[in-house]
């Protein structure tokens, strides 16, 4: 396993190593060591996600306030999808920067964003699976979204598939009007949580 941290500070693309035989294919997707040892603690988690995606199917921006907010592991077994980080964090020096990785099946990688980070991904075959570890539950009082076509964010989304968003994406605030209704993280918040986390 490799692991490099993104353009986006506290977030990692890990590399996975694919054992294979005539038999088919064993991949370990997540090691709990590996990840403490980059983040600078363990991941607590208490709940795991599974969707599955037409081509497409574009999901986020989605993040969470801060504390708690919610740290994410996001593999793909199945399928390839476009995987998205976005600095959201108000006074953070990468505010608004992202980066990107492709997740494939055939090649199989793992992203892991930290709390108040910006998430999204698009499905770039039909029946994408993603599955992803979070460090907390759903909490739609708590949980927020960015239009992922804000042209501003000018996201890297591939030009020759046609998008398919829920209403709620759809609805979305772009980066600016986030900020300015005071929606977003800020930078303090997730800091102080992130070292919360690494003196537990």
């Amino acid at each position: 396993m490799e692991i490099h941290e993104l353009a986006v500070p506290d977030s990692f693309a890990f590399d996975l190593v694919p054992h294979g035989d005539a038999r088919g294919r064993f991949t370990e997707w997540y090691r709990a060591d590996a990840l403490s040892e980059a983040v600078g603690h363990p991941l607590t988690l208490v709940q795991a996600n599974h969707s599955v995606s037409a081509r497409g199917v574009l999901r986020g921006v989605h993040f969470a306030l801060v504390p708690p907010g919610q740290a994410k592991y996001v593999y793909c077994p199945a399928g390839r999808v476009l995987d998205v980080v976005v600095d959201v964090r108000v006074g953070s020096p990468t505010f608004g920067v992202h980066d990107v990785v492709e997740l494939d099946s055939e090649k199989p990688r793992a992203v892991y964003l930290a709390e108040g980070l910006g998430h999204a991904f698009v499905s770039l075959a039909d029946g994408s699976s993603v599955t992803y570890l979070v460090t907390s539950g759903y909490d739609p009082a708590r949980e927020f979204g960015i239009h992922p076509l804000d042209p501003d964010l000018a996201l890297p989304w591939p030009t020759d598939v046609e998008f398919e968003l829920s209403a709620k994406d759809q609805a979305a605030p772009t980066l600016d009007q986030a900020r300015e209704q005071g929606l977003l993280p800020t930078y303090e918040e997730c800091t102080a949580r992130y070292a919360q986390l690494r003196g537990a």
